[in-house]
């Protein structure tokens, strides 16, 4: 079953695929990879990171439990197999407005915080994802100290 529903993930990812809906799936598995991304920067995956995981994906897609479940466990695949974050951010660059992809940003910082402690490499790693979304000094500033405000 994961397999007939990586598959279907897999073809909307591809460059030819023109409906709205596998735009919008491929969008999904490329914002949560990075979310989970995120979560393993630190030492240890904690059950606080996982929930805010869970939380951006239902309140920001409109998903429930079970497509989110579906989701974390492809874009964990997805992530696992990537050589770099360019696949994910690239289609983000081309689908997401500016303040979309502040919010981005901010979805991940608050990702970074769910555990009370920012690792530095969660900071690295929010660095290079800003960068590679076009995000500005002031926008990525802007969009931590939202995120803090909210834990």
């Amino acid at each position: 079953m994961i397999e007939g529903i990586r598959n279907f993930f897999t073809q909307m990812i591809e460059p030819g695929a023109r409906e709205p809906a596998a735009s919008q799936h491929a969008l999904h598995l490329a914002t949560a990879a990075l979310l989970l991304e995120m979560m393993r920067m630190d030492s240890a995956v904690t059950a606080a990171e996982t929930a805010a995981v869970t939380q951006v994906l239902q309140s920001r897609f409109g998903l429930g439990a079970d497509e989110v479940e579906t989701l974390m466990v492809l874009a964990a695949d997805e992530a696992r197999q990537a050589t770099d974050y360019f696949q994910f951010t690239s289609l983000i660059n081309r689908s997401f407005s500016a303040e979309q992809k502040i919010q981005v940003v901010e979805y991940l910082w608050q990702v970074a915080y769910a555990d009370g402690h920012l690792d530095a490499h969660e900071q690295h790693f929010m660095r290079k994802i800003a960068d590679l979304l076009y995000v500005s000094h002031a926008d990525y500033v802007a969009a931590k100290q939202r995120a803090r405000e909210k834990d």
